[in-house]
């Protein structure tokens, strides 16, 4: 990568802009030619660090129920347990983690699922016969998203603008059959192209102009996060994402979690339940080109909240890392498959 590659997928993973010819648009903001933005972009792909550009949903408001998932498998089965785990059509990412609970996976099924979460966690837990499996899900949300120093040299403790919804979000339940294969298709990864929304709107029967206008309303109402690039970080350069996990109060939780969410070096940022052998509310994702720049982030904001009380927790193997896809028949077939297990 040079240095505008860097540029580009600096601008690349915030916002692809949502018009008929995006890579122009975007290049028009660079000050980069259409033709050049889509070389590099064909190039950054082949070398497998662009995984997908598409759009990024919210999965809650699209009422999907979804958990992050500690588990701990017995001695010397980590790999068997995971197996069990990513099989699973609604886990997308499972690493295996430096502590006791070393499994973690994240999950998510429909609102119109058979099992619903609770169960399905549970069911994975038998299958995978583990020592003990506790669902973590977000009680509350204080960032998701991403942001990537393609470029270097940005301060560990930079902030960054949330972006809000301009409209109210609609209720999962009125989402229409319409809204269901705008989200299927705005959810595939676009070719770089100079016009890519054509074959995509085409297939799920909707015109360009309609497909993008759906895609600007599901901005508005914040069931879309945004419209851009997902890059596979350790081809990137970024081959240590760390999870700092964090002992805070109930109390002092609601602010502390907005002062993490406020730097630029954390991804992602949430309250989760505690339990007895679990008792950290707050957890703050990093991803840096090695442990020191993870560190770096949470030292700087330990200092800010006199938090001290923390852990870090490094993935040390990948077994699974996808795109969550909505509404599939996958999951729908999984989950008839396994039905008769839960009540057993």
């Amino acid at each position: 990568m040079d240095s505008r590659d860097r540029e580009l997928l600096d601008t690349l993973q915030n916002d692809l802009p949502l018009v008929e010819r995006p890579f122009a648009a975007l290049g028009e903001q660079m000050g980069m030619p259409e033709d050049e933005v889509l070389t590099r972009i064909e190039g950054l792909r082949e070398q497998r660090i662009v995984r997908q550009m598409s759009a990024i949903f919210d999965t809650r408001r699209l009422g999907y129920q979804s958990s992050l998932v500690a588990a701990r498998s017995r001695d010397g089965r980590s790999d068997e347990t995971a197996a069990v785990f990513s099989a699973h059509p609604g886990v997308t990412h499972n690493y295996k983690r430096d502590h006791d609970f070393d499994i973690w996976f994240t999950i998510a099924v429909p609102p119109n699922s058979r099992l619903g979460l609770d169960a399905t966690v549970d069911l994975l837990g038998r299958m995978a016969d583990v020592e003990s499996i506790r669902p973590l899900p977000a009680l509350r949300f204080f960032k998701i998203g991403v942001d990537l120093d393609m470029k270097g040299g940005r301060n560990p403790g930079a902030k960054k603008a949330r972006r809000e919804p301009e409209l109210p979000t609609p209720d999962p339940t009125e989402l229409e059959p319409r809204d269901i294969e705008a989200i299927r298709a705005l959810q595939t990864d676009l070719p770089a192209r100079s016009e890519p929304f054509g074959e995509i709107a085409e297939a799920f029967g909707f015109t360009v102009p309609e497909l993008l206008e759906l895609g600007h309303r599901y901005l508005k109402t914040g069931q879309m996060r945004r419209f851009a690039a997902v890059l596979h970080h350790r081809n990137a350069g970024f081959v240590q994402n760390g999870m700092g996990v964090w002992k805070v109060s109930e109390e002092r939780c609601a602010e502390m979690g907005k002062i993490m969410a406020g730097y630029r070096g954390v991804s992602h940022c949430y309250q989760r339940p505690v339990y007895e052998d679990w008792p950290y509310r707050l957890f703050s994702m990093t991803h840096g080109r090695d442990k020191e720049e993870c560190e770096a982030v949470l030292a700087e904001i330990s200092r800010e909240t006199g938090l001290e009380d923390y852990a870090v927790l490094y993935s040390t193997r990948e077994y699974k890392k996808t795109r969550l896809k909505y509404f599939t028949e996958e999951l729908e077939a999984w989950e008839a498959a396994h039905e008769a297990l839960v009540a057993s």
